[in-house]
């Protein structure tokens, strides 16, 4: 297996420039996000809970993104490597269509009932009332977002990452300020709190819109073809759908089930203690996923143009094994690092910044515990699921891994611990994490067949 380690010179030089401004522009992203957690935390706990719980239906918002970006990447990254600039301007246009379609439909639902969304996720008087005005505002924002993040993974599947993380360093740095001045009430602004942390998302994202857009009129590597862009053809939509669908269905489903899986927990008798909890552990598995992501990115870049290109099978599976046994070997590199961090950082100094006593800095810990045995196979299926399979085509049988994953193993053993045997808290932490003892061998047996690796880029468009 680790002769799949042994690589072409310059292969890890390719690699690490790829995955690097991924994993900074996800570094400095989450950093900031921390910080935004630890703002709305010093508001108190029932804030920091009903944060947690308004961003649950937005967190099924991102997922719908980073489903549609996942599909669009399989075609692209193939274009990409025929260099069709036309081909991946028309996928780029039906993922703008059908993107910010989507994002506007859920904002209009959100902001018209927020109320009746939060009563879904809990069912806690106090955090329904305390989120229903963020919820209605943060939507919003992610119709903007939508936009930004089409035209990012666009530049990010043409070997141009760095885009990203310039973009997303400016809007999350002016969040992160704004959130300052307006949850606080800094510099004359009135002290709005939750809301005000609404109001900062919003203004970010906007000017993160404003900046993409700027950047695309001026690039030369992908220029601009309006034709293209708004009228991909038919041809083309058949396609996107052929390949995007599933994976959009894919993370939507995944998406939905990790929300219901946040809604047991809010419908716990200990809900705001849990989902405090569950809002630091949140943070800290996003740092812990950084570089995972990264590779899981540059794995989608790598194999896609390798199939592009017309490479064998044979070469695109060791390829692709090479790039999961990297990420697996970051992920016990990172489980030994928390593994040293919970007793030295995270109980003594890290869960009391957030006001996390007692029950809740209990629940925290063991949260993190479980995290630690589990970091190594969430590393696989990040790069196996997004990056590989997709990369290669597969994307109906990675969608049926993932979410059966999800809906089959992780939800109902959460929801039977928490509300139907109320067994101890680690137990419940161990269903929230489960999914990867399925996802795994699943996996590992696709991979194996060979099966997966397909040519998806059309005839006759290069």
């Amino acid at each position: 297996m680790l002769r799949f380690l042994r690589r072409e010179p310059g292969f890890y030089r390719n690699t690490w420039m790829l995955a690097l401004p991924i994993i900074l522009q996800n570094l400095i992203t989450t950093s900031l996000g921390f910080v935004d957690t630890f703002m709305v935390g010093l508001l108190g706990q029932p804030e920091l809970s009903a944060v947690t719980a308004a961003n649950t239906p937005i967190f099924l918002v991102q997922i719908i993104i980073f489903g549609l970006l996942s599909g669009l990447s399989v075609l692209v990254s193939q274009y990409w490597g025929k260099h069709d600039t036309e081909a991946i301007n028309r996928c780029m246009g039906i993922a703008l269509y059908t993107g910010v379609s989507l994002a506007a439909l859920i904002a209009l639902a959100l902001f018209l009932a927020p109320r009746q969304v939060m009563a879904l996720v809990t069912d806690n008087a106090l955090l329904i009332r305390l989120g229903a005005p963020y919820l209605r505002i943060v939507g919003i924002s992610y119709v903007f977002n939508t936009a930004s993040s089409v035209y990012v993974g666009v530049q990010r599947s043409t070997e141009n990452p760095a885009m990203g993380l310039t973009v997303f360093t400016i809007s999350m740095v002016l969040n992160t300020f704004l959130n300052y001045v307006l949850i606080f009430g800094k510099f004359g602004a009135p002290a709005l709190g939750i809301t005000g942390a609404a109001l900062a998302t919003l203004t970010a994202r906007v000017v993160e819109f404003a900046v993409t857009f700027l950047y695309a009129l001026r690039d030369r590597r992908v220029p601009l073809a309006p034709a293209a862009l708004l009228h991909p053809g038919t041809a083309f939509v058949g396609d996107f759908l052929k390949y995007s669908t599933p994976v959009l269905v894919n993370d939507s489903l995944w998406g939905l089930g990790t929300t219901l899986i946040t809604a047991v927990i809010g419908h716990m008798a200990i809900s705001e203690e849990m989902l405090a909890a569950y809002a630091i552990m949140g943070n800290i598995e996003k740092f812990s996923t950084v570089a995972c992501y990264g590779i899981s990115g540059a794995s989608a870049v790598i194999v896609g143009k390798r199939i592009g290109q017309g490479a064998s099978k044979e070469e695109v599976y060791e390829v692709s094994w090479c790039m999961l046994l990297l990420t697996v070997l970051v992920g016990l590199v990172v489980s030994a690092s928390l593994a040293a961090l919970l007793p030295t950082v995270f109980i003594p100094y890290l869960y009391p910044l957030f006001h996390l006593e007692g029950l809740s800095l209990e629940i925290a810990a063991t949260m993190c515990v479980v995290f630690v045995f589990m970091m190594p196979t969430k590393a696989f299926d990040i790069t196996n699921i997004s990056g590989v399979l997709r990369a290669g085509g597969d994307v109906r049988v990675s969608a049926v891994i993932d979410v059966g994953s999800v809906w089959l193993v992780a939800l109902p053993i959460t929801a039977l611990s928490a509300l139907v045997f109320e067994a101890p808290v680690a137990l419940v932490c161990l269903g929230i994490q489960a999914e990867g003892l399925s996802k795994v061998p699943l996996g590992i047996w696709r991979l194996r067949s060979r099966k997966w690796i397909n040519d998806v880029t059309r005839e006759g468009t290069s």
